[in-house]
């Protein structure tokens, strides 16, 4: 058994390989009450034994609620969602949110098409989840001698870039970094970027999206100016 956000209980089935979404966990019944009244207990900025007597149970049983440890019955249910002052479907939302883990193994990150795809930049997605939390993207970027144009991209949102291997000279707004193995940049993604210069190659970074809107465009819709080795 495993613990989901400090709630112990619930099996969460193995990772899949090669970038794919693994199996989804849904948490029990137990856990949903258990997360949502410790949340909103804490939220509040009440104790154990403050939400206890204002419930009528003992400390020991609520931390047991808590803890996913005891089934709740409908009376103790309501109890608890009148002391927090919830409507009692609230402590049951958490069972219908689910969650999802996304395990790619060294070297089978799927590549994936962008603008320079075929100019000796190399894209690889590193994972994607879907509904509310698809607005992060992580990409595993290659550059090689034989890159010739880069394109300069400009989107919502934020980006960091971490450099694995390699030296290069990037590009933002009207600056530009040197950035070598080790080195970063974070930065907002409106402002025109990318890679400027290659000096030493191949060059490997991490390039992490953190889209507004959800739409992860900022590789396929390149600024209009491009910049030349």
């Amino acid at each position: 058994m495993t613990s989901v956000d400090g709630v112990p209980g619930g099996e969460i089935s193995p990772p899949v390989e090669g970038g794919r979404p693994a199996t989804v966990h849904r948490l029990t019944l137990e856990q949903s009450i258990a997360q949502s009244a410790r949340q909103m207990r804490l939220a509040r900025g009440m104790t154990l034994a403050e939400l206890a007597a204002k419930v009528g149970i003992s400390r020991q049983m609520l931390s047991k609620i808590e803890n996913a440890q005891t089934s709740s019955s409908l009376a103790t249910i309501d109890a608890l969602a009148k002391g927090l002052e919830v409507p009692v479907t609230s402590l049951f939302r958490a069972a219908d949110n689910e969650t999802q883990a996304v395990f790619v193994k060294a070297g089978q990150a799927p590549e994936t098409i962008r603008r320079g795809s075929n100019l000796g930049h190399t894209y690889q997605l590193l994972g994607a989840l879907t509904g509310r939390n698809s607005n992060l993207e992580p990409l595993l970027v290659t550059l090689t001698e034989d890159s010739q144009v880069f394109p300069l991209f400009q989107h919502t949102g934020t980006e960091f870039v971490y450099i694995l291997e390699g030296v290069m000279e990037y590009q933002h707004q009207d600056r530009t970094y040197r950035l070598e193995a080790g080195d970063s940049i974070l930065f907002d993604g409106e402002g025109v970027h990318g890679p400027a210069n290659l000096i030493e190659t191949p060059v490997r970074f991490l390039s992490v999206f953190a889209h507004q809107d959800k739409q992860l465009d900022s590789f396929n819709e390149p600024h209009p100016h491009t910049q030349t080795r």
